[in-house]
């Protein structure tokens, strides 16, 4: 069979989507009764889902999600203090695009790392940036980005990114380069981008592990004063497991 020279055309154009569409419609008898505007919708339809589809592959590649967590798989019935209302609207998105921040709070095992990964998941669905890391291996990477003289340039990518999630907060009190590399970040980002982070204690308790007084008043006043709260409670959701397999 000849090649359509159509689909010449369409690759050198670069329009992928659409000339694996014409590929498939041109096989297809009931594409035969379609009027030259259904053919050109359905060409731009397949165009358009292609495009959205690879941006959202390079957005979740950048974003380095901890796990595979995705909205429509939110468990609503197990007995954690989950608020569908409130996780929804905070799925929606309207707190990044305010750039307010968010807190979720809970226990060990509560699930609060893969809610927080499928916020991230909903935001690279909505074309933004998102980096998820932990907070202990981020100021890690800082104090070596510091040594080797890489750490303006870090600092600059930190900024950028629309949504930051910061996993284990508080899980260590914090050294002075800790605290300045923290101050640092939510500084560059204290009403021009959002923080997410996930913690164990609740805020009462965080200026205690920030170790600092001075320290603790500038970095909370720039991640709490706007930040959403999701505070969880009961068992952990990992025990059931672990007893079904031993």
């Amino acid at each position: 069979m000849l090649k359509h020279p159509t689909l010449d055309l369409l690759g050198q154009l670069g329009l992928a989507g659409m000339a694996k569409a014409f590929a498939e419609m041109e096989g297809n008898d009931d594409a035969d009764g379609l009027s030259h505007a259904e053919w050109l919708a359905l060409l731009l339809d397949h165009e358009a889902t292609y495009r959205n589809d690879r941006r959202l592959a390079l957005r979740l590649r950048h974003a380095k999600l901890r796990h595979r967590a995705v909205p429509e798989d939110v468990d609503y019935r197990t007995r954690r203090s989950l608020d569908r209302r409130l996780f929804e609207t905070l799925l929606a998105g309207d707190w990044i695009s305010r750039h307010e921040n968010l807190a979720i709070i809970g226990p060990t095992g509560i699930g609060k790392s893969w809610l927080a990964c499928a916020i991230g998941h909903k935001a690279c669905r909505d074309n933004r940036s998102v980096l998820y890391t932990r907070l202990p291996r981020l100021i890690d990477e800082l104090t070596l980005a510091k040594g080797d003289g890489r750490i303006a340039a870090r600092l600059k990518s930190l900024a950028r990114v629309e949504l930051l999630i910061l996993d284990d907060w508080g899980l260590q009190p914090l050294d002075g380069n800790a605290r300045h590399h923290l101050l640092e970040i939510l500084e560059d980002r204290y009403g021009q981008r959002s923080t997410l982070v996930t913690s164990q204690l609740p805020v009462a308790r965080w200026h205690q592990t920030i170790n600092d007084p001075t320290y603790a008043d500038a970095i909370l006043d720039r991640l709490v004063h706007n930040a959403h709260r999701l505070e969880l409670e009961g068992e952990s959701m990992r025990r059931p497991a672990t007893q079904t397999a031993a």
